[in-house]
């Protein structure tokens, strides 16, 4: 693990893009593949877009953690929340909160424009479904993030987006697309 921090500490926005490009792409396959519909929900070229598309989330999601967390620091010294909001799970949780209202509702909106370049296409049905994600799944899930120490917050944050994915891919259902 120790390796795995240190190439995280070294390449902060290398890592974060690789991380996503990889793990990104799992969790927006694994529906796909759970639902049985094809092995590829577009051409292997756009596939390539994809990788590339996450890669440049990564990016933005490592900029925004550190946003984030600079705007968790400012309204803490400004004394506007309990001191218990100043490390461990209290802190976890304002920065979660932050990140998932502040920068989330972009970041996705950021993403389908992406996709849609991407596939080139015009498919906005859902965005409001993915929004919900951020309330649900992706608040909890990165006060967890959050919650460990900042070298593996990253990685934890990409992996999520897997989980995420089988949740999807198992509670959907099944559609031709």
């Amino acid at each position: 693990m120790e390796s795995y921090a240190a190439w995280v500490r070294d390449y902060p926005f290398g890592s974060a893009a690789l991380q996503f490009a990889v793990l990104g792409t799992l969790g927006e396959l694994l529906p796909w593949w759970l639902k049985r519909i094809r092995l590829l929900p577009c051409t292997r070229t756009q596939l390539v877009g994809k990788v590339i598309g996450w890669a440049l989330l990564g990016l933005l999601i490592k900029f925004g953690f550190l946003l984030m967390q600079g705007a968790a620091d400012a309204v803490l010294a400004h004394g506007l929340l309990p001191a218990g909001f100043a490390q461990g799970l209290g802190y976890a949780l304002l920065v979660s909160v932050l990140l998932n209202l502040f920068f989330g509702p972009q970041m996705m909106f950021f993403h389908r424009l992406c996709d849609n370049i991407i596939l080139r296409q015009r498919h906005w049905t859902g965005l409001d479904k993915a929004w919900w994600t951020l309330i649900w799944f992706w608040i909890p899930a990165h006060t967890i993030t959050f919650w460990l120490p900042p070298d593996y917050r990253i990685g934890l944050a990409a992996l999520w987006s897997v989980v995420l994915g089988i949740i999807l891919g198992a509670t959907s259902r099944k559609t031709t697309r």
